[in-house]
């Protein structure tokens, strides 16, 4: 059973198939008002428009968003959400959704890809960095607080799934947000580092740090990154551990399906886990406080004790809230589950 889990754990890590897209090139900082014919996985609200915008953050990166917002925006200023996520996603699936839903709930919501990934740009592709990432939240922070119709003093940030440790992150050490609220959190670093449920022995990890030390060489020899070979499966065999099935009914079905999301028709780099092994990402996490802050979970989610575990450690005003019976994509885009009605009254709170 160990082994079983250990090997689970390595597939979540690096979870895609290779894929070589390329990433549209974004150039414009300013807003645009035309909105392009593509794929998302969810229905645009009647009371929401959605904008393609871009901007970049503090390396350099241009960063692709589409930001919501309430129909009859003129003459008002409102408050703004950022929001990233899950780990491997682009902004057209839960991120996207999220931002549609807040939006229709009278907030301005940035849905954004993360550097070197989605429509944003960063080479080489499908990369992720404990840094850079907490800096896109703070740049899409940069970008709403310069918006007319957003107040800059009321702005949050959501994290869903591996940005949630992101999320925590950027509020921890970006005193311009408010507030902020995660969904299906992941700690990244410590998963990658430790594994799930922190079961990866001293001398497994070194090992592994061996193997990725050897793959930079491979890599530098070649002059490209190598993919992961760990990779979602096209189909189901009945045999994979519980949450890789869910894992595949989200990000391989019609249901979540995205040809840019990793994590649907891609594969991180083989030494993607590099930058998560030794810079753990919460290691600041009591300085959010007096800013509030919100944990979500699936009462049956496999990572549920992500959010359990920061919640215990995290200083006050804090809250965690467990959703009966659902797991941990359940909160990736089933509106009926996602408890959007208390993010709304969390962030009105708050946001004022």
């Amino acid at each position: 059973m160990k082994q079983i889990t250990i090997i689970a754990i390595t597939f979540l890590m690096t979870l895609g198939q290779v894929y070589g897209q390329k990433s549209k090139k974004v150039n414009s900082k300013k807003m645009n008002t035309t909105e392009t014919v593509e794929h998302y996985t969810f229905q645009l609200g009647d009371k929401v428009t959605r904008q393609k915008v871009s901007f970049k953050n503090r390396y350099g990166i241009t960063i692709s968003a589409d930001l919501y917002l309430p129909k009859n925006t003129e003459t008002k200023t409102f408050s703004a959400l950022a929001i990233s996520g899950p780990f491997g996603a682009v902004k057209e699936q839960s991120s996207g959704l999220y931002a549609n839903q807040m939006a229709e709930r009278g907030f301005i919501a940035l849905a954004f890809d993360p550097s070197y990934t989605g429509e944003s740009s960063g080479e080489p592709r499908n990369l992720a960095s404990p840094d850079i990432n907490t800096e896109d939240f703070s740049a899409a922070v940069d970008f709403l607080g310069l918006q007319k119709n957003v107040d800059r003093t009321k702005i949050g940030i959501i994290g869903i799934c591996g940005f949630g440790g992101m999320a925590l992150n950027a509020t921890a050490i970006d005193k311009r947000i408010k507030a902020v609220a995660t969904t299906s959190l992941y700690d990244m670093t410590r998963v990658m580092s430790k594994g799930y449920n922190d079961v990866v022995t001293l001398e497994q990890r070194m090992k592994t740090l061996e193997q990725l030390g050897q793959q930079r060489w491979k890599d530098a020899e070649n002059g490209t990154p190598a993919p992961s070979s760990n990779n979602l499966p096209e189909k189901l065999q009945g045999n994979e551990p519980q949450f890789v099935a869910e894992y595949h009914n989200y990000y391989k079905t019609p249901r979540g399906f995205h040809p840019r999301s990793i994590n649907s028709n891609g594969s991180w780099t083989a030494t993607n886990p590099l930058s998560f092994m030794n810079m753990p990402l919460l290691a600041y996490i009591k300085e959010i406080s007096p800013r509030p802050m919100l944990l979500i979970a699936g009462e049956n989610a496999h990572s549920r004790y992500f959010s359990e575990d920061i919640y215990k450690v995290a200083s006050e005003p804090k809250e965690l809230m467990i959703i009966p019976n659902a797991v941990h994509v359940d909160l990736y885009d089933k509106v009926d589950v996602v408890p959007f009605d208390k993010l709304e009254t969390f962030f009105k709170q708050h946001l004022k």
